[in-house]
């Protein structure tokens, strides 16, 4: 991969800003409601074909890498459990598109893909639609933009 030097910087400067940010933030973001993609169904994403999120049950939920999981049904809960990373959103809910450009941004749960099998939220749907234009590039740039920040994670 071509390095340009403004993502050099843009990398340099997140490395040395995220010890802290690490330490203080959950890796799945919640927005501040203490549930992940703000209580909507992650599973129910893979049986969908367009639309907003479906609100999960808190009578149906799981906690996961610190944060909450809410699903709309006891199936959905059951095949989360069995593989959760499979089912959790790619970066850990934070905006695919900013991590393709190597920084954080909340992710939101109605601007949503699922691709090759994996769950990705967007700041907007308006990102989401920009960040559809280069999705394999944009994937790639974002898996290793991730493991810059948390090797070993997904």
């Amino acid at each position: 991969m071509i390095f340009s030097r403004r993502k050099i910087i843009a990398l340099g400067a997140a490395t040395v800003a995220m010890p802290a940010f690490a330490s203080t933030e959950p890796r799945w973001y919640d927005i501040g409601s203490g549930l992940a993609a703000t209580g909507r169904d992650v599973v129910a994403y893979f049986s969908l074909s367009g639309g907003d999120g479906v609100m999960g049950s808190d009578a149906f939920s799981v906690m996961h890498k610190g944060t909450m999981f809410h699903f709309a049904n006891a199936e959905n809960l059951t095949t989360f459990s069995a593989d959760p990373d499979k089912y959790a959103p790619h970066y850990g809910g934070y905006c695919a598109f900013a991590m393709s450009r190597g920084y954080f941004a909340s992710g939101d749960p109605d601007a949503w893909s699922v691709h090759d099998g994996a769950l990705y939220l967007n700041v907007s749907k308006a990102i989401r639609a920009r960040w559809a234009l280069r999705r394999a590039a944009n994937i790639e740039a974002g898996d290793e933009n991730w493991q810059g920040f948390f090797p070993g994670e997904r």
